[in-house]
């Protein structure tokens, strides 16, 4: 499948902080003794971290701080899902993904992916099972993903953000998974929810 062909939009920059800042923080029970920021964007948050091994080494690292997301698998009853084909500037081009977006302040990620199912694929869910929270890359930042299966689904008149480029894709789920062996489909929290959802269908 060869990447649909347009101009690429203006990437989001991130901005460096006014003042690098040190503070003791605490995440998910990993000891930091203190945190230097080096870029704040709108986003991620860049910093250097002391952080203590559970043999009492310390050591500095490089860490993204991210606020979560959400994600979530449109499943119809004839056994097809609902895939967003999407633009993605820094994976080069577009992407095969499940609806998913970002936490916002506060919110609740089975929020989250009901806002992000009606906005990306136009739709509604009677029922959200949740599949699996996963840590996306946790060599190097805090994010995770919430997954999440969509039954019941119904349309809606949702949109998606101005700043997204986004086509609905329905296939079998049969069809995505061959993608995800073929390479076709890449993206890592996608390949999660499909095989998640397979799973869940086998008898």
């Amino acid at each position: 499948m060869r990447p649909w062909g347009f101009d690429s939009p203006r990437p989001h920059h991130l901005e460096p902080a006014a003042r690098p800042r040190e503070r003791p923080v605490l995440r998910f029970g990993a000891p930091i003794s203190t945190r230097r920021t080096l870029y704040a964007g709108r986003v991620i948050n860049l910093g250097l971290e002391t952080a203590t091994f559970p043999d009492g080494r310390q050591v500095e690292l490089e860490v993204i701080r991210h606020p979560g997301a959400a994600a979530v698998l449109p499943l119809h009853p004839d056994g097809t899902v609902s895939l967003v084909h999407q633009y993605r500037h820094a994976g080069g081009g577009m992407h095969i993904e499940v609806p998913a977006g970002l936490l916002e302040p506060g919110e609740a990620p089975e929020d989250c992916a009901r806002r992000e199912l009606s906005e990306e694929a136009q739709l509604a869910a009677e029922e959200l099972t949740l599949l699996a929270s996963i840590h996306t890359t946790p060599g190097f930042t805090d994010e995770r993903i919430h997954l999440y299966l969509a039954r019941g689904l119904s349309p809606t008149d949702g949109q998606a953000e101005a700043d997204e480029y986004i086509r609905v894709l329905r296939m079998p789920l049969s069809l995505a998974l061959e993608m995800c062996r073929d390479g076709r489909l890449t993206d890592a929290k996608t390949i999660c929810a499909l095989h998640l959802a397979a799973a869940i269908r086998s008898p």
